[in-house]
């Protein structure tokens, strides 16, 4: 059985050509990514135990980035070392990401595939699914199969937007169609997750959670911050026992 939801990819297919236009359609993932990038390398060094004095603290780790998308993500985590594989169901999206990473002289590896259809033989320390999951249909599959490309004592990030009254305001009518920064129809409040329907899964998949944070968008300095809150944006680290 599938995980890929063919509308949810034709959607993201037409905006392909816009993955590293900071002005265009991806606009606000661009301003998200600093705070995530960092959230992620302070979470991979204190869990892993890597120096952070180097210039490049991920090289000794394995990352594989679920939902790449135009590599957004996944080039900054070469940057910091890691060595990264890219996955995404449009195949669109992984030929954005794989002349984006040539131009830059970036050796990621990008596949068109999902992680249900089994095409690596390998496993990875850290796994990101990063705004992906509220985009794909059968999620106990989706975690499944990504729980079986992790290695044991591995993590996995989960960053998706919560199934509140809050997000419908905040991420549809907010977003969407006041401010105009994410095209409307982008998101389906019906397939937001709660924190704990995705914990739930993992737990019964043999994780234990690490941590769960929110994160904020502050109108007056144009930032995103780390916040306590989790009504709207939030990510889920795990680890695999």
């Amino acid at each position: 059985m599938s995980t890929v939801n063919k509308e949810e990819i034709q959607k993201f297919s037409k905006l392909a050509d816009e993955w590293w236009d900071v002005n265009g359609k991806f606009k606000p993932l661009h301003a998200f990514n600093p705070i995530r990038i960092e959230y992620i390398k302070e979470k991979c060094i204190f869990h892993f135990e890597l120096n952070n004095l180097k210039d490049k603290p991920l090289s000794s780790i394995k990352v594989l980035d679920i939902g790449c998308g135009g590599g957004l993500v996944s080039e900054p985590m070469y940057r910091l070392g890691a060595e990264v594989t890219g996955l995404d169901a449009s195949l669109k999206n992984i030929n954005v990401a794989k002349l984006h990473a040539k131009k830059n002289n970036l050796k990621i590896r990008y596949l068109n595939s999902s992680p249900e259809k089994k095409k690596l033989n390998e496993k990875f320390d850290v796994i990101l699914c990063l705004e992906i999951v509220e985009h794909i249909q059968n999620l106990d599959i989706f975690l499944k199969a990504s729980s079986e490309l992790l290695k044991k004592n591995g993590i996995i990030f989960i960053a998706t937007i919560n199934r509140t009254f809050q997000s419908y305001l905040k991420a549809i009518v907010g977003a969407e169609y006041i401010l105009k920064w994410l095209p409307i129809g982008t998101h389906d409040w019906n397939k937001f997750l709660k924190p704990d329907e995705i914990e739930s899964q993992l737990t019964s998949l043999n994780f234990n959670k690490l941590s769960l944070d929110g994160f904020q968008y502050n109108i007056l300095t144009k930032e995103w911050i780390k916040s306590q809150d989790c009504s709207v944006n939030y990510i889920i680290t795990c680890k695999k026992n």
